[in-house]
């Protein structure tokens, strides 16, 4: 069941981006299961890819086109991730961008392919040109909501949201959709993100800032420390709100970087509040580290630790299970006698030793609660960093064993 996870609000449609989906038989239950995303001809698209090694197929591919071409399409599929497939993975992933551009009337370079799912299975090639012949016909602006669930698999609940902010005194839209429960540690952004937006950017300011902003949310979750295969986080900006082109000289550039940055983070954690299993929403701060890297490398070993995780799981305040995570943290020059911690509102730790203030019973109803917070402070400089989590239940171990089946 989802952590405070509510359903999309009302969804806007950006300016120049259509949507379509169907089912076209990759899924075994018959739901949606193929996007396409039609953009029109002026947009920027940016985007942050896994750096897992052993990426998908789709992957290798739409980073070559993003590089060489201009964007007009993507083409996601859920279902199955055409990854660890080599060439024939390779291959069908530019034949079905082809097909796509044939049925859109643009080059095959100019889409860019994504897939999630089961790894290790080619993709059903033959379903899927049909699909796309059936979606290139019913594109509309209206269509983020039934986009958000087609790209789904063990998520319990579409992930989506809009923003409106003011640029140039123009109305600007921004509207994300994401997927992701488990084999949640992004190395670069999400399972799957798609964020748009009608303002005008430019292309390389727009990189840049996706880049930064997915190292603040996308890539400050985990669920279970697994980085997966098809992780993809792409931005556009079709520049049809009317603005004068946004980059970081521009006055509402914090404004509009602020927005972003707000969508983002809201898909994020949006995908921990639906971490397969998942019965906590664990926000840890790590303050008082030297460098930031220090203080994401101190709250990243607490949240992948298993026995931290089942202790949340429990309810069961049990801190030497997370002053054992940050010690072996592998922080240079970390001096344990220094270190304090805060679970909510209640000191539990200062300078290496129990609080005065600590109090066990206080302790357990706090880690009772659904959305619990941790403070660590290093005590070795001025740096802060925030990643979020879930706890480890039964269910994870449960939906895990049975994904396949």
């Amino acid at each position: 069941m989802a952590v405070g996870l509510s359903a999309p609000g009302k969804l806007s449609p950006v300016k120049g981006v259509r949507l379509a989906t169907t089912a076209c038989g990759i899924k075994k239950n018959s739901v949606a299961d193929l996007l396409l995303i039609a953009l029109d001809a002026g947009a920027s698209v940016a985007g942050v890819f896994t750096r897992n090694a052993y990426c998908a197929a789709p992957v290798q591919v739409a980073r070559r086109h993003l590089d060489s071409d201009t964007p007009r399409a993507l083409l996601i599929n859920s279902g199955n991730a055409n990854a660890g497939t080599g060439r024939v993975g390779e291959q069908d992933a530019i034949n079905l961008c082809k097909d796509t551009g044939l049925a859109l009337g643009v080059g095959g370079s100019q889409v860019l392919p994504f897939s999630t799912g089961v790894i290790g299975e080619t993709l059903p090639v033959s379903l899927m040109q049909q699909g796309i012949a059936k979606v290139a016909e019913e594109l509309s602006e209206d269509n983020w909501l039934t986009a958000a669930h087609a790209i789904m698999t063990t998520d319990t609940a579409p992930k989506a949201i809009s923003r409106e902010v003011l640029i140039d005194g123009k109305t600007v839209t921004l509207t994300g959709i994401a997927k992701g429960s488990g084999m949640i540690h992004p190395d670069m952004a999400t399972m799957l993100a798609f964020v748009a937006t009608d303002a005008a950017v430019d292309k390389s300011a727009l990189q840049a800032a996706i880049s930064e902003i997915a190292m603040r949310t996308f890539n400050s979750i985990t669920v279970d420390g697994d980085t997966s295969t098809n992780d993809a986080c792409i931005c556009i900006a079709t520049g049809q709100a009317g603005n004068k082109q946004l980059d970081p000289a521009h006055d509402d550039w914090l404004q509009f970087t602020g927005a972003l940055e707000e969508v983002s983070r809201f898909l994020a954690h949006a995908i921990i509040r639906d971490g397969e299993g998942a019965t906590r929403f664990i926000e840890i701060a790590v303050a008082g580290g030297a460098s930031i890297d220090d203080c994401r490398q101190a709250g990243f070993t607490v949240a992948h630790s298993p026995l931290v995780k089942t202790a949340f799981f429990a309810g069961d305040p049990n801190l030497g299970r997370i002053l054992a995570a940050v010690g072996r943290s592998k922080i240079s020059g970390l001096e344990m006698q220094k270190v304090s911690m805060s679970l909510g509102d209640m000191p539990v730790v200062k300078s290496g030793e129990a609080s005065p203030d600590y109090n066990e019973a206080r302790a357990a109803a706090i880690m009772a609660k659904e959305e619990v917070s941790l403070t660590i402070d290093l005590a070795m400089g001025s740096a802060f960093a925030t990643v979020w989590t879930t706890d480890l239940s039964y269910d994870y171990v449960k939906i895990n064993a049975e994904y396949r089946s």
